[in-house]
């Protein structure tokens, strides 16, 4: 089973997104797919145009009330969109069947949460025995029913762990390298521990919430989580696969 987190940055090309979308239903055929997206680029015109604002901390969108207004109908519509370019799938976001379940981070991020919880049999009932695949907004529900914003890779982190599947993060990069300034030293497979090591060493910059969200994937129960560029046809096959992108695996426990 995979989960394929789908950036928003790697959505702006329409043509390419119809194509990664028609990739992700081909890939329905060697089992059941969820899909988790985000929606940065959409947010940003949305907000410019009501004259709102972006502040970001920590690699997180600080939420006020009025920008939550604007966020979560940009990305239910975007979950919408993009399941009927999938086909056979059906947009979702956390207030369907409480799918998702969080607690508002606070620290003046507003309307801003963390998982702690996925419906997980909801998943499972469209994805596995239905065939149907869900496409999940970042949008997750508090104790109380509101609406918080989620970080995306979190989300596809959460569920991957939970459903024990494998993750692909469709980001604009292509994957994780050994010098950050050399094409060339893309490294194909990545152990969890190496990971860690290389974390404010050689994995710097952009790249470091990334494996961050790899490494969240697999300490949640993901059997693995691959950085890939979601900027190039053909990408997933090859991905899944093992042929592109930087693929991170859990450590080895004795016995």
């Amino acid at each position: 089973m995979w989960v394929i987190k789908y950036g928003g940055n790697a959505m702006k090309d329409p043509a390419l997104r119809r194509a990664v979308a028609q990739e992700i239903a081909a890939l329905r055929g060697s089992g059941p797919v969820v899909v988790v997206h985000g929606g940065g680029p959409a947010i940003e015109r949305a907000l410019a145009e009501r004259g709102i604002a972006s502040e970001f901390r920590r690699g997180l969108r600080v939420t006020s009330e009025a920008a939550m207004e604007v966020i979560e109908p940009v990305l239910t519509a975007l979950s919408k969109e993009l399941a009927q370019e999938v086909g056979g799938a059906i947009g979702l976001t956390g207030r369907d069947c409480q799918l998702l379940r969080a607690k508002e981070l606070g620290d003046g991020f507003g309307r801003v949460g963390r998982i702690v919880g996925v419906n997980r049999e909801l998943l499972l009932g469209l994805a596995v025995q239905l065939g149907i695949t869900p496409v999940v907004a970042c949008l997750a529900c508090d104790a109380s029913g509101r609406m918080l914003n989620v970080n995306a890779d979190w989300v596809a982190g959460h569920i991957a762990g939970v459903l024990g599947a494998d993750l692909l993060f469709l980001t604009d990069v292509s994957g994780v390298r050994q010098n950050p300034s050399d094409p060339n030293s893309l490294l194909s497979t990545l152990s969890a521990e190496v990971a860690r090591e290389g974390l404010g060493n050689w994995i710097a910059g952009g790249m470091v919430p990334k494996v961050e969200a790899a490494l969240h994937a697999l300490e949640c129960g993901a059997c693995s989580a691959t950085i890939a560029s979601g900027m190039e046809a053909g990408i997933i096959a090859r991905a899944t696969a093992g042929q592109a992108g930087t693929r991170l695996q859990p450590e080895l426990r004795a016995g």
